[in-house]
């Protein structure tokens, strides 16, 4: 079956369950593009427009970007890229952050071609996050911050998961062992 539009893959997991170190293997050895709402918040505040000062503005008071402009980056990313090089899986990376946000994002721009799930204990997460941590600042910190970003994944992202393996979109990847077993799993789930 030939799929029209961009191919779209989420990249859903917890902090420390290593999605970014999967995109970027993924992007390194099969050349597909790769986007995260933050690259795409942080590219725009530096690139001094309008749109970008505003960003800045917004970030500096501590408020989360609203739901559409996150959705207009990716959306501009996704058809740039597209425009590009039609063949590339486009990996976004984090996102949808919940079911709301994926349901715009598909009505808006397009639906998801697959859903990677990189799954690991909320144990495993912390682990990697505290050993991140240890050349940073204070254990005690991060525990606790780890602690708090692992329940606002949960909260919000198990819905997510729950959507997509209603639809059968969900790849679930164990994301436990080394990188390259977990690269070889998501190899694996994207039928690489």
């Amino acid at each position: 079956m030939e799929v029209l539009g961009p191919r779209i893959c989420f990249i859903i997991g917890g902090p420390g369950s290593g999605k970014g170190t999967q995109c970027e293997m993924l992007v390194e050895k099969y050349d597909m593009a790769h986007f995260s709402s933050g690259d795409l918040l942080r590219a725009e505040v530096e690139s001094g427009s309008e749109r970008g000062q505003a960003l800045q503005e917004i970030m500096k008071q501590g408020q989360l970007v609203d739901m559409d402009t996150v959705i207009e980056l990716l959306e501009e990313a996704v058809v740039k890229s597209y425009a590009e090089n039609p063949d590339k899986i486009i990996l976004l990376d984090g996102f949808p952050r919940d079911v709301v946000q994926a349901r715009k994002f598909e009505h808006k721009v397009c639906k998801a071609t697959y859903v990677l799930f990189f799954d690991c204990s909320n144990g495993t997460m912390t682990e990697r996050l505290l050993s991140r941590a240890l050349t940073s600042v204070a254990l005690t910190t991060i525990w606790r911050l780890s602690r708090r970003e692992l329940k606002t994944f949960e909260d919000a992202t198990i819905p997510v998961l729950d959507h997509y393996r209603a639809s059968g979109q969900l790849i679930r990847v164990s994301a436990v062992g080394g990188k390259e077993e977990i690269f070889a799993n998501a190899c694996r789930g994207l039928c690489l």
